[in-house]
C-alpha cells in the first residue's frame, strides 16, 4: 500500500508515482488529483466535460485531456502510468480500462486511494444522506480555525480554501460518499454518522444500492471499522446502527446526547447557541447559515473540534465566519434587493431544511427547483411535494436525467400538479428556462429569497438572475 502521508523523501527515494484520474473534473476526482500532486505524485487525468474545475486543475499544472480514451495508455501522452484510479461507475469494459490492465498498470477504485489517506494518520471520516459536504467543510475550517491544520477531502468547493482540497500536517478530514457501495469497505479513527436514509437505492446504477437495509447495513460497516463513531443523536435509528463501535459519542440537540446544542437564538442571517459537553459548558457559537439542520452541523464540527483537542473559541470563531461550501446554502447576489440563494437540496429531507431556513431569513420565499434523476422522482414525488408545500412560490423545472433513460409516466407534473391537489396556488410548471429568468426579473422585490434548489444545473439560472457568467464551479 503506497503511503500518501507527507513525508521528507529519502535521497534515494524511487521517481514519483503516476496517478491517472479517469473523470478527474468530478468534484471528488478533482480533490484527490490535489491532494496526490500536493504529496509528490505525478497527475493527469481526463474527462468528457470541459468544466472551470478542469481549467483551474489546468493552471495548478496538472495535465488533462477532454475525453476518455485507451490513448492516455497506450500512447502515453503524459508519459507511463503507474496506477489509473476510476469510480464504480465506470464499467470494466471502458477501452481506458481495458488498455491499462492489458499493460499490466495498476487499475485502482478512487475507494481505495480514500482507504489509503484515512489509514495515514489520525483521520475523521463523515458518513450519511444528508449534510456530509457542509460538516466535512465545517469540520475542515473549525480545525483549522483552532490551528491543528487539517488536511481535508471535500464534496464542494470550501471559500476558506479556494479548494475542494486541503493538504496539511493534521488530522485527515474526508466526506465519505456512500453512493459509492465500496465505501462499506472502509473505516477511519472517527466516523461522524449525520443520518441514514433512503437516497441512493434501487435501480440500475452502477454505484446504486439494491435495498435500503443493504445500504444501512455499509453504514454499520463503516462504523465498525473505525475506532469511535460520533453520531447524530436527534435522528431517529442511528444508534441502532452503531452497535459495533467501540466507542460511541453522540451529539445533538437531545438530552442524552453528549454533545448538545443548547438556547438556539436564530435570526435572519443564522443562528447562534451554546455548546455543552455532558455537563459542562463549553462556550457560545454561532452559525451564519440558516436552518436547524446547520446548527447540528456546526455542532459536529466543534465536537470533534474538540475531540482532537482544538481551542474552542478559535474553532467557534472560525465557524461563525464560514459562508458554507459552493451550493450548499451559497449566498449569489441579489437582484432588485431580492437576496437569491443556490442549494443542492434534491431529496425530500433536503429541501424541507432548506424551505425552513427560507423561511428563517423572514422573506417570501421563492423555489426555482429541478429534479434530479427519473427513478429517484418516481420513488419520491410524493414526498418532494410535501416538502415544497412551505415554499411560497415554487416554479418547477423538468427533470435532470443525469445520464438516465426517461421512465414512463415520470414527469415533473407529477410534483406541480399534487401540490396544486393539495391547495397550493403558487406553484407552476416552467420548463423554459428563458421564461422563469422573465418571471422573476419582472417580479423580484427586496422582500423576497429566490432559492435555486436541486442537483443538477438550476444552479446556473441563480448566476443569470444576477447576471454572473454561469461557468460551472
Amino acid at each position: 500500500m503506497t503511503d500518501l502521508s507527507p513525508s521528507q523523501p529519502p535521497e534515494t527515494a524511487a521517481p514519483p508515482l503516476h496517478y491517472h484520474l479517469m473523470g478527474i473534473g468530478g468534484i471528488g476526482m478533482s480533490a484527490f488529483a490535489r491532494l496526490l500532486r500536493a504529496r509528490g505524485a505525478r497527475v493527469s487525468g481526463c474527462d468528457e466535460s470541459v468544466t472551470e474545475l478542469t481549467a483551474q486543475l489546468r493552471t495548478e499544472g496538472i495535465a488533462v485531456d477532454g475525453e476518455h480514451s485507451a490513448a492516455h495508455v497506450t500512447d502515453q501522452p503524459h508519459g507511463p502510468i503507474d496506477v489509473l484510479v476510476a469510480s464504480e461507475a465506470v464499467p470494466k469494459s471502458h477501452p481506458e480500462l481495458v488498455a491499462a490492465r492489458a499493460a499490466g498498470i495498476e487499475v485502482r477504485p478512487r475507494m481505495a486511494l480514500l482507504d489509503e489517506l484515512l489509514r495515514a494518520g489520525p483521520s475523521i471520516g463523515v458518513i450519511g444522506t444528508h449534510g456530509k459536504t457542509t460538516t466535512t467543510s465545517m469540520i475542515a475550517v473549525a480545525l483549522a480555525g483552532a490551528r491543528l491544520d487539517p488536511s481535508a477531502f471535500v464534496g464542494g468547493i470550501v471559500p476558506e480554501f479556494g479548494s475542494n482540497a486541503r493538504v496539511g500536517a493534521g488530522p485527515f478530514v474526508a466526506e465519505v460518499d456512500e453512493s459509492d457501495r465500496a465505501f462499506a469497505e472502509l473505516g477511519s479513527q472517527t466516523a461522524v454518522f449525520t443520518n441514514a436514509e433512503d437516497d441512493h437505492v434501487g435501480g440500475n446504477q452502477a454505484t446504486y444500492w439494491a435495498t435500503v437495509e443493504e445500504q444501512h447495513a455499509g453504514f454499520a460497516r463503516y462504523v465498525a471499522q473505525s475506532d469511535r463513531v460520533l453520531l447524530c443523536a436527534d435522528w431517529p435509528g442511528l444508534a441502532e446502527l452503531c452497535t459495533g463501535a467501540n466507542e460511541i459519542l453522540s451529539y445533538g440537540q437531545a438530552q442524552d446526547a453528549d454533545y448538545r446544542a443548547v438556547h438556539l437564538r436564530p435570526d435572519p442571517d443564522g443562528t447562534s447557541f451554546t455548546v455543552k459537553f455532558r455537563s459542562e459548558t463549553l462556550g457560545e457559537a454561532r452559525v451564519g447559515l440558516p436552518g436547524v439542520h446547520n446548527v447540528l452541523n456546526a455542532l459536529a464540527a466543534l465536537a470533534v473540534n474538540h475531540l482532537y483537542g482544538g481551542e474552542f473559541e478559535a474553532a467557534a470563531a472560525a465557524l461563525a465566519a464560514f459562508g458554507g461550501p459552493g451550493r450548499r446554502w451559497q449566498r449569489i447576489g441579489t437582484l432588485n434587493g431580492a437576496l437569491i440563494v443556490d442549494d443542492y437540496a434534491h431529496n425530500a429531507t433536503k429541501v424541507a431544511a432548506a424551505v425552513a431556513a427560507a423561511h428563517q431569513t423572514r422573506r417570501r420565499v421563492r423555489v426555482v427547483f429541478q429534479p434530479h434523476r427519473y427513478l429517484r422522482t418516481e420513488q419520491s414525488w410524493p414526498r418532494l411535494a410535501e416538502a415544497l408545500m412551505a415554499a411560497d412560490e415554487v416554479l418547477l423545472l423538468d427533470i435532470a436525467a443525469a445520464s438516465e433513460q426517461p421512465i414512463q409516466g415520470i414527469h415533473a407534473t407529477l410534483i406541480s400538479d399534487r401540490m396544486a391537489q393539495n391547495g397550493h396556488t403558487g406553484v407552476r410548471y416552467l420548463p423554459d428556462r428563458a421564461e422563469v429568468l422573465r418571471v422573476l426579473r419582472e417580479s423580484a422585490v427586496p422582500g423576497d429569497i429566490i432559492v435555486t434548489m436541486g442537483a443538477g444545473d438550476v444552479w446556473k439560472l441563480a448566476r443569470e438572475l444576477v447576471q454572473i457568467n454561469p461557468v460551472e464551479g
